[in-house]
């Protein structure tokens, strides 16, 4: 980690009629690092990813990327500032191939005028020589290469999900948000997301924002972990810290109570 902000999320919260989403939740996300949110189902980890996409706009609070407020950025502008996201549910174009997805990817990047564009002009012709490049290079980097040229809807899940990483890559990030990267994969699979997202980190020095449930995962790649419920923060520290810390034990499994309730009672109880 460079010690140097890249997103800053400060006292965010968001409603929807009566419901509060998110309850004046704040945190650093540091470049270079890989910062994961956790939290049961309803915690409000991807309305957060929903906030910094800029598909919802926050009722209280302000994010900022590299210093710049989100607040007037539209969200189909939020890519050009160097921020990608996959999803929990893949979205990918099922009907075109891997490379054309990926290809799509690279489109923040081309920005001729329609004239060139149509007369196919040498400057034209070099963005496409080195947008093809950039995408190849990316299908090198995930061990991609026998699925380039199959169309995404006869690919397995766990190579969408691949596929779907890719594509986000191809758009060249500073920021990548990941949400729910080992959903649907076995272990073998995991394993291998993993791999890529320390390479990401690593090799390629993208920071990575995640949202996660398997927590051997969360475990394995996080720098830091910010653990929320029903909309709030409940602690921020290293995977170890958070997972030892009395408020998201409860929240996970319930409190000493709660656990009480569901062990087994002796047999000369039960028998009276």
């Amino acid at each position: 980690m460079s010690g140097e902000t890249l997103l800053c999320a400060r006292n965010l919260s968001v409603q929807f009629g009566g419901v509060k989403a998110v309850s004046d939740v704040s945190f650093d996300v540091q470049r270079g690092e890989v910062f994961t949110l956790i939290g049961p189902n309803g915690a409000g980890k991807t309305t957060v990813f929903n906030l910094i996409s800029r598909i919802y706009t926050p009722t209280a609070g302000e994010i900022l990327f590299e210093g710049r407020a989100l607040s007037g950025v539209a969200p189909h502008q939020v890519a050009a500032l160097g921020i990608a996201r996959t999803f929990q549910n893949i979205e990918l174009f099922e009907h075109a191939t891997v490379l054309q997805n990926l290809l799509i990817g690279r489109h923040r990047h081309l920005d001729h005028p329609l004239w060139k564009e149509l007369l196919f002009t040498p400057s034209v012709r070099a963005s496409e020589r080195a947008t093809r490049e950039k995408v190849e290079q990316v299908i090198d980097f995930l061990d991609l290469q026998h699925y380039r040229d199959t169309m995404v809807a006869g690919l397995a899940y766990g190579v969408r999900k691949v596929v779907e990483l890719a594509r986000a890559l191809c758009t060249e990030p500073k920021l990548l948000l990941l949400d729910e990267p080992s959903s649907g994969l076995n272990v073998e699979e995991t394993g291998d997301m993993a791999f890529w997202i320390q390479d990401i980190r690593d090799d390629l020095g993208i920071t990575v924002l995640m949202v996660e449930h398997d927590m051997s995962l969360v475990s394995r790649v996080s720098d830091r972990v910010l653990a929320m419920s029903q909309g709030q923060v409940l602690a921020l520290g290293t995977p170890a810290e958070v997972q030892a810390h009395p408020g998201v034990i409860e929240a996970y499994l319930g409190s000493a109570g709660d656990l009480s309730s569901l062990r087994r009672k002796p047999a000369i109880e039960e028998a009276a």
